[in-house]
């Protein structure tokens, strides 16, 4: 850990001393976002009960912070360029606390609800550009470790969430879930203002049609993708998607005459980010189809209990808090295209071992192959992301954190939805694991298509370190 704070003559980034306060507000606001997305899922049938609505009403605390946080994610990636980085990481930051503190006092599901957006706009704004500054702060030679730190963040919150929401509700009740957020809020506020690096804006408009059209696409494919894991009738569903369709096909003409760009399409003439984007993508489809598909097959077929099926999900995301960070370090040293598609395979066969059992597996028979995806899931998360950032220009590392970010949080509620069509049509659990594999199978194959290139680039870089 120590070596990411040391600093070498030809550094770019921030000195090392002061890359430990801005990682410290880049972790606080991280965690806030990420804790938030899994605690309140556990609270729901305490929501639905105080505030007197039926469950399919509380769901929407879940979904609508969801929906909110993804449609705006691409659109805060290009604010960030023209306000600065820091100030629209900071506004998140201030955003989502005073939104945690409207949503601790809300009597009604409205406000409630209301407040859950902005919540979601909050952490929209910090996640969109969190990869970026990670780039702003560490100098390149260390961005794959920072990467990997950043990856195990976001595996410790998700792995604490349940556990800490769970713990909260024994002793009180849901609204102590929202007040936990303000004073990490408050402490991340003023890191954030205080180290982040600063940086001049950049001159020019802002692509509001753009803007529009993008909140318009995305917003209509996880309105459908909602509605496709809660039974919505398929002629809704085809709706919201072809509105999605629509404003997608909009928005790219949009992108190439726009002076400004929300998204500029030219960061996708890179092979390797594209690739990368492509392996991302459909690995979190994957792993998205393999939480929501495995909680149903611990728990319908296997009779374990919501508290039980918790702890079986642990070693995955402990997994990458273990083998994230060295990954990430590797990914300094090796080819990263390399590791991540060793990742892959290792998540791949994890996955099919996965599908395979029945209702009379064990614990330890589950356990073993859930710390085996944890493992490849780690190995290629932080060495991908670090070709999804350091592969374009810098001055294009806002709009690719955007991107980076979206395509994530695409592919998580794609899988989500295609587990709740699987059970719709009474088609065994296992097969949307089968069906995980073969998004994973796609991502090896994505993420193999690059090797070469990656091994070439890095040949070169070391060529020209050494003829300085």
């Amino acid at each position: 850990m120590s070596r990411l704070f040391d600093t070498r003559e030809g550094d770019d980034g921030l000195p090392g001393p002061e890359r430990r306060l801005a990682v410290l507000a880049l972790i606080l606001g991280t965690l806030m976002a990420v804790v938030d997305t899994t605690m309140i899922n556990i609270a729901l049938p305490s929501i639905a009960a105080s505030l007197e609505v039926p469950a399919s009403r509380a769901v929407w605390v879940t979904n609508l912070f969801q929906i909110s946080c993804a449609a705006f994610l691409l659109v805060f990636a290009a604010l960030s360029q023209l306000f600065s980085r820091r100030r629209i990481y900071v506004a998140g930051v201030g955003v989502f606390t005073l939104a945690s503190l409207g949503a601790a006092l809300s009597p009604s599901l409205e406000s409630l609800l209301l407040f859950r957006a902005l919540q979601g706009l909050g952490a929209a704004a910090m996640l969109s550009i969190g990869p970026s500054i990670y780039r702003q702060v560490f100098p390149s030679r260390l961005l794959g470790s920072a990467l990997g730190l950043s990856a195990m963040v976001v595996a410790g919150g998700y792995a604490a969430g349940p556990a800490i929401g769970g713990v909260l509700l024994s002793v009180a009740d849901w609204p102590w879930l929202f007040v936990l957020p303000l004073p990490l809020g408050a402490v991340a506020l003023v890191l954030a203002w205080r180290a982040l690096p600063r940086e001049p804006r950049r001159e020019g408009g802002f692509d509001w049609a753009g803007a529009l059209l993008s909140i318009a696409m995305l917003c209509g494919f996880f309105l459908a993708m909602d509605g496709v894991g809660h039974g919505m009738p398929a002629g809704q569903v085809a709706a919201w998607l072809a509105a999605s369709l629509a404003a997608a096909a909009l928005f790219l003409r949009r992108q190439r005459r726009a002076p400004h760009p929300l998204m500029p399409l030219d960061i996708f003439r890179e092979p390797r980010f594209s690739l990368a984007l492509a392996a991302q993508g459909t690995a979190f489809v994957g792993q998205g189809l393999a939480f929501v598909a495995l909680s149903f097959l611990f728990q319908q077929e296997m009779g374990f209990t919501p508290l039980q099926t918790a702890w079986l999900f642990t070693p995955w995301p402990l997994a990458i808090m273990l083998v994230g960070p060295r990954a990430g370090r590797l990914a300094d040293r090796v080819n990263p295209s390399l590791l991540s598609s060793a990742g892959l395979g290792l998540l791949l066969v994890g996955l099919a071992l996965l599908a395979r059992l029945d209702g009379e597996a064990s614990v330890v028979d589950v356990l073993w192959r859930m710390l085996l995806c944890g493992i490849g899931f780690g190995l290629f998360q932080p060495p991908n992301n670090r070709e999804l950032m350091g592969t374009v220009p810098r001055e294009r590392s806002a709009n690719a954190s955007g991107v980076m970010s979206t395509s994530r949080t695409v592919g998580q509620s794609l899988g989500v939805a295609l587990v709740g069509a699987f059970l719709a049509t009474g088609m065994p659990i296992q097969a949307s694991l089968w069906l995980g594999a073969l998004f994973t199978l796609l991502a090896v194959l994505a993420s193999l298509a690059r090797v070469p290139m990656a091994g070439a680039a890095q040949r070169s870089a070391k060529q020209a370190a050494s003829s300085e």
